[in-house]
């Protein structure tokens, strides 16, 4: 009996934070699950023209992805300077870190923009089905554009984040995304007298709402005490080489880490694309589905990134473990629910992606949904490694620890999961669902190893402050 309450008062120990962790964190998972849901809603739009059209938003947007990869995790040097700032009352140094971020998101978006559009002949290199790429080719050129506004976004959201403002962020989202929602069912379907553009119309539906993203992010932002001076009268182009150097030093390795995973997961869509157009698209589905629960896990990496980064400018180390792994367990707790909801329902969600009634493509669908719910039953089983090695990540990040996790994520990756999911997904061997397997290999890998290092950094820290 002793024993059993011992274990309950440690476990208390770390659930009495769920709540905070959950107030935190709630409005970035809804926020970005924002996002995933209008991508939800664009394959399911895209899905009833076709599947070379899903295939070819598929094939699109993998180029967005690594772009979007290295903005976004680039952006998160923000959150951990402004939350150490916030944490020290450094009115000085957060604005300072806020402004040099916001300058390089800019020239960073831009940067992003004229890669990709440059990028685009790849496509043709890649032995992708060519109906799809012709498909492709319009699509990416408005998508890639609307990466600058949606750069210049992270950095509002990820100073947001910083001083625990998460809320709005999310409410600009939200708005975007309804925007986004309807000029997709009007430029798509050619609705209320608008020509129908198909996926050129789902481009330009995301574009404008991306400009509107970040003009609703920065009014909110002006409306509040606590962020008004931060936004207003920013002196973008007196910059400061010191602030400047530690930025890109604590962002550019970030930017790499989620470069490493992205990238292959983009990976998979096009080793699927050599399979064949059904393929690609089955590979679209499962990677959209798994894509709304990481977004779940993304909200508590952040919730994790401030926690941490808060309790790092206090130096109260003991707490800062305390509250992590109380994060950690959440993650754990809500991955498990998921990878469940997945293998329950791998033969039904699928289905939701496409039209059974269109007798003209009846065949291909079938095919889709098939590959699809095999795919599924992956994502079920690395629900966990998945959402253990971005939260472990974003507590690193925190601790503004950021070289020795990007080695890490690259062996992960690319010396571990690309080969496998390169060898098994061949046609002759497991197909789609080896290429799956090489994902489960490289997350499992990649959350080992990253709560090994968060372990060993965090007990020494401790010890250094304990034994001076």
């Amino acid at each position: 009996m002793k024993t059993i309450i011992n274990a309950h008062l440690i476990l208390t120990n770390y659930t009495k934070e769920f709540k905070y962790n959950w107030q935190l964190a709630a409005p970035v998972m809804l926020g970005m699950l924002g996002h995933t849901f209008v991508s939800f809603v664009d394959n399911i739009m895209v899905g009833q023209l076709g599947t070379a059209e899903l295939a070819a938003v598929s094939l699109g947007n993998s180029f967005i992805f690594i772009a979007m990869s290295l903005g976004i995790g680039f952006s998160t040097a923000i959150t951990s300077l402004v939350a150490e700032a916030d944490s020290a009352n450094n009115f000085k140094n957060g604005k300072s870190a806020f402004k040099h971020g916001l300058f390089l998101c800019i020239v960073l978006g831009i940067a992003l923009f004229v890669m990709v559009f440059f990028a685009k002949p790849l496509m043709y290199l890649m032995k992708q089905p060519k109906e799809v790429v012709v498909l492709a080719m319009p699509y990416l050129d408005l998508v890639a554009f609307s990466l600058i506004p949606l750069i210049v976004f992270q950095a509002f959201k990820q100073f947001s984040d910083g001083l625990s403002m998460t809320r709005y962020p999310m409410y600009a989202t939200i708005f975007a995304n309804l925007i986004n929602v309807l000029l997709n069912y009007i430029l798509i379907f050619g609705k209320f007298g608008f020509p129908e553009m198909g996926i050129v119309g789902a481009a330009y539906g995301t574009l404008v709402s991306r400009f509107i993203m970040v003009a609703h992010l920065w009014w909110l932002l002006t409306k509040k005490d606590k962020s008004r001076d931060y936004v207003t009268q920013v002196k973008i182009f007196a910059l400061d080489k010191l602030m400047l150097k530690k930025v890109v030093n604590l962002g550019s390795p970030s930017a790499m880490q989620m470069f490493f995973e992205v990238a292959i997961f983009t990976a998979a869509i096009w080793l699927s694309g050599l399979l064949g157009k059904n393929p690609q698209a089955a590979n679209q589905i499962a990677l959209n589905l798994s894509s709304m629960t990481f977004m779940v896990a993304m909200g508590l990496s952040v919730a994790s990134m401030i926690r941490v980064g808060n309790q790092k400018g206090l130096h109260q180390y003991f707490e800062l473990r305390r509250i992590a792994f109380s994060i950690f367990l959440l993650a754990v707790l809500l991955a498990a629910c998921f990878g469940i909801i997945f293998f329950m329902f791998h033969e039904h969600l699928p289905k939701l992606y496409v039209d059974y009634n269109d007798a003209k493509n009846l065949i291909d669908n079938t095919e889709v949904v098939s590959i699809a719910s095999k795919l599924m039953l992956a994502a079920a089983i690395f629900q966990i490694s998945d959402s253990i090695q971005v939260v472990v990540l974003g507590a690193l990040r925190g601790l503004q620890d950021v070289k020795i996790p990007t080695l890490i994520t690259f062996l992960s990756y690319w010396v571990i999961g690309f080969p496998i999911s390169y060898f098994l997904g061949k046609e002759e061997a497991y197909g789609s669902f080896g290429i799956w397997l090489g994902l489960l290999a490289g997350l499992t890998t990649a959350a080992i190893l990253l709560y090994i290092r968060f372990n060993y950094l965090t007990k020494k820290l401790i010890l250094l402050n304990t034994n001076p």
